[in-house]
């Protein structure tokens, strides 16, 4: 039918009547004007795709009523403009879109209606390891390896950009998704179709809210919503709560921008802001420049907000000239912002909308931080650093604890390598990384970690040998002005050559350390450490051998680099000497923010953007010469370790079968709190003495063939055996960190996979216990699919991050939590105990079950479908199966 809003559709321009969009203030309602800037983007979508099917008229009234609605679980349709993904996630999903279309012609169906309706880009950032560093072909090294190990992966991802319409790759080798979007892919306003738009999207990884920094509304959802979101189907959320955050004073000259962003972390850590946007406003925004605020919203997930939105301003429009977008579109983004009421003025307090809750930062308070050692909201000032981390040395084993007995704290173990005696102890640094999209998109940062190496270089400092260093940009563009500002070769004295364009170190793939190194660690049990400018240091993620792990600045992991261990106090002690044993301080060496400026402003120019993005897609020749099949189904190998078909739709049938209750389950895993997605399935490399190693082994591959997790995530048969294989996983059941677990029938500690095994053969169905923030982290489809695989029907826990929640719904693994005030400690839960959860007929969003246990002890827990069509995917036993049913149908 016709759009029931078609009549507030009007030319922008009065001499293009061709191109209309939804000028919103013909609505003629008030509230339009108080709703946060986020809540417009989500009703001019309503608006637009306003069919009274999907979306109806009753959605934009809820949405116009957000005031009210906002706080009664109020459930909204969302179809975003287009979907991003990276390539851990995009092959799965690319993998699932195969199968899918398999399924789809097994029931009858026709095969293409499993297509991308959406528009999508996927970036292959994750693939690529630091095997190689601290020599000047590290990069070809790298990428040469890169190319080795996945070949076979991508030349799957290119069947998929052939097969399927609408799909973009953007080949490795050409930067971390996020700073792609930022720089190249971003429209910020859509021109398509006849009509202006809001850009906005949702993409398979949790740090897609980056692009908030510029004024695009976006955020991560689990690869299996992307799915969907692709062939078609909107989100249905609960219309958020939006927490204003008001930004204020000036930020002190020595602070930089990932200084902020950690006490921001911090700081709505503490406020609360789970399931909520977060939506920055104050004078204070206007002193951030765009890479600024993209690095404030890109750690939206780690303060745990859906996303953190800055609206556009004349800043976003400075940085489109700057990053070389077309002079005449910008105009046009502008002028359909300003007409439709979303361009913003952060200097007039008359535009502030209405908020939920407001919350105030001065930046003028912000100190040089980092956080640590095992989380990303656990800041710690620079300056309490060296206290900090001997406190944690003996605290109780914990997020900021390592046990370490006080006769041991200044344990020290001696090694060679190459020649030359070195000296390990607690608190040694052994990985200094400049990476990860949080910080390498930011070019005041880039070039102060420049700035400040060739200082350091000039006054005759240098880093110890055995210490990991690596440089990996998120684009072409950092080593353009890296080089041509003449730093470059300073941070290659220092051990930071360029390694790869990609995620590098922030997502685990780290390489190995020298075996002398590993040895030392190992015989000291010291508690070495990682310094990353990165966005997560959860337990087991950087690498297997160090124990913490720092956030920080670039220009803090260079300083920590030359200093060697994180026990120093900057302000006291120097970072080292020189050769004339003159010591040499922190702040001598420290570039001023008038210096990086003014570099920033000489060297940070549109021409480079433009000659690196205007041949991105065809600059990698290893991808160009890919062969690729083009066939509408995908010819699956047999022999294949790296793409399989999964099992996910083999018995699937046209026919909806009752959800059946959960009877005498056992309890597979007792875990803790922040239980994350890395300790679910982890994406690092694949243990020697692991059940997945096995399998590999046992097909023929040695392991130098295994790669990682993250790089097999086409091979459910891999990721099965992976999940809960960190082996920092804490399972209560063994009072100790393992990838293992106790089979209860045969009272044997064994592998997790093992145990699930055997319980699946048994006929028992498992269930999960864990405590609060539940699948915390990276958006991990497979910490959702890897589960249903062991047989997990349930999982019971305190609270849920949001993306793992959204993803267990989505493959039909019940997401239970306990009633307030309660959990598994006073309800004196075991977790050896039968389980049966008793699952109704009729169903309704967040409904509370009964819980009964073999001991007679009953309780109650909330089934978490939040709306009614979470409980459609549940009853279709997951979205994936509800699509294939839907298009199935329409064939």
């Amino acid at each position: 039918m016709q759009n029931p809003f078609a009549n507030i559709a009007e030319p922008l321009d009065p001499k293009l009547p061709e191109k209309k969009f939804y000028n919103l203030n013909k609505l003629g309602d008030p509230r339009y004007a108080r709703l946060p800037f986020s809540i417009r983007v989500l009703l001019e979508a309503a608006v637009r795709n306003c069919d009274e099917f999907l979306v109806k008229r009753k959605d934009v009234e809820n949405i116009l009523n957000w005031s009210v609605t906002q706080h009664k679980n109020v459930e909204v349709p969302f179809r975003p403009s287009r979907v991003i993904l990276q390539d851990f996630t995009g092959v799965p999903a690319v993998v699932d879109f195969a199968a899918m279309r398999d399924a789809v012609k097994r029931l009858g169906g026709d095969p293409e209606k499993i297509n991308p309706v959406c528009p999508a880009d996927l970036v292959i950032d994750h693939s690529i390891q630091v095997d190689f560093n601290r020599r000047p072909d590290s990069l070809q090294k790298n990428q040469e390896l890169e190319f080795e190990r996945n070949r076979e992966r991508f030349e799957f991802l290119k069947w998929g950009s052939q097969g399927f319409q609408n799909m973009r790759i953007i080949p490795p080798g050409s930067g971390i998704i996020h700073q792609v979007n930022l720089e190249y892919l971003a429209r910020v306003v859509f021109d398509q179709d006849g009509y202006y738009y809001p850009d906005s999207l949702v993409g398979t990884d949790s740090h897609t809210t980056m692009i908030d920094g510029l004024g695009v509304l976006g955020w991560g959802v689990g690869g299996i919503e992307a799915e969907a979101v692709m062939l078609g189907q909107p989100i249905s959320m609960v219309l958020p709560e939006v927490i204003g955050y008001k930004l204020e004073g000036n930020p002190h000259p020595l602070v930089t921008s990932t200084d902020i962003v950690l006490t921001i972390t911090k700081h709505l850590r503490q406020v609360g802001v789970v399931g909520k946007f977060v939506e920055f406003f104050g004078a204070g925004v206007a002193q951030l420049s765009i890479a600024d605020r993209a690095t404030i919203a890109n750690m939206c997930p780690e303060y745990g907000a859906t996303a953190a939105f800055f609206p556009v301003d004349h800043i976003s429009v400075r940085y489109l000239l700057q990053t070389g977008r077309e002079e005449e579109k910008i105009k046009y983004i502008q002028r359909y912002l300003e007409a439709v009421g979303m361009f913003r003025n952060f200097n007039d307090a008359a535009q502030d909308p209405d908020f939920t809750q407001v919350v105030e930062l001065d930046l003028g308070t912000v100190v040089p931080c980092c956080s640590g050692p095992k989380r990303p909201q656990d800041k710690v000032a620079v300056s309490e650093m060296k206290k900090d981390f001997e406190s944690c040395l003996g605290a109780k084993q914990g997020f900021k604890g390592f046990q370490i007995a006080p006769n041991h704290h200044n344990d020290r173990l001696k090694f060679t390598l190459n020649g030359t005696e070195f000296e390990l102890t607690h608190g040694s640094v052994v990985i200094a990384a400049i990476t990860s999209c949080t910080n390498t998109s930011n070019p005041s940062v880039m070039l102060g970690a420049g700035l400040l190496a060739k200082k350091a270089v000039e006054a005759g400092l240098t880093v110890k040998s055995y210490i990991k260093t690596s440089l990996s940009p998120g684009s072409g563009v950092v080593t353009y002005y890296l080089k041509n500002s003449g730093v470059m070769p300073y941070l290659s004295q220092l051990g930071f050559d360029v390694v790869g364009y990609g995620c590098m170190t922030c997502i685990g793939n780290s390489g190995p350390l020298p075996d002398a190194v590993v040895e030392a660690i190992t015989q000291g049990d010291l508690v070495a450490v990682g310094v990353l400018s990165g966005n997560r240091n959860f337990e087991g993620r950087v690498h297997p051998n160090t124990r913490a792990n720092y956030l920080a600045s670039p220009p803090l992991v260079i300083a920590y680099a030359i200093a060697g261990t994180v026990r120093i106090d900057f302000e006291k002690e120097p970072l080292g000497r020189n050769a004339e044993n003159k010591p040499i301080f922190l702040k001598d060496v420290w570039p001023t923010r008038d210096e990086i400026q003014a570099v920033e402003r000489q060297f940070v120019i549109p021409e480079m953007f433009k000659e690196v993005y205007e041949k991105i897609e065809r600059v990698n020749e290893s991808w160009n010469s890919l062969n690729a099949p083009s066939d509408q189904l995908y010819s699956w190998n047999p022999k294949s370790t790296y793409i399989k078909s999964p099992p996910f739709f083999d018995l699937l049938t046209m026919e909806l079968q009752p959800p059946n209750s959960i009877v005498d389950a056992y309890i597979l895993l007792n875990l803790g709190d922040s239980v994350t997605t890395d300790h679910i399935s982890p994406a690092g490399n694949i243990a020697r003495n692991s059940p997945a190693a096995r399998y590999l082994t046992n097909r023929g591959l040695t392991p130098r063939e295994f790669n990682s997790y993250g790089s097999r995530r086409g091979n459910d048969d891999v990721m099965a055996r992976g999940t809960f294989a960190n082996i920092r996983l804490f399972n209560k059941f063994l009072n100790k960190q393992a990838p293992q677990t106790i089979h209860f029938p045969s009272d044997e500690t064994i592998d997790i996979f093992d145990a699930a095994e055997r319980y699946q053969q048994a006929g028992y169905p498992l269930i999960v216990l864990a405590g609060k923030e539940y699948g915390s982290g990276s958006s991990r489809d497979w910490a959702a699919k890897g589960p249903f695989l062991l047989g997990i029907k349930a999982v019971l826990a305190e609270s849920y991050e949001r993306i793992h929640r959204s993803n267990l719904v989505g493959m039909g693994v019940i997401p239970l939590q306990y009633l307030p005030g309660e959990n598994a400690d006073i309800l004196g839960l075991s977790g050896r105990e039968r389980y049966t959860i008793n699952i109704p007929k009729e169903l309704t969003p967040s409904m509370q079950v009964q819980i009964k246990l073999d001991t007679g002890k009953t309780f109650q827990a909330v089934m978490r479908f939040d709306t009614d069509v979470e409980l459609t995917y549940f009853q279709n036993g997951g979205i994936l199966n509800y699509m294939i049913r839907k298009m199935s149908l329409q064939s």
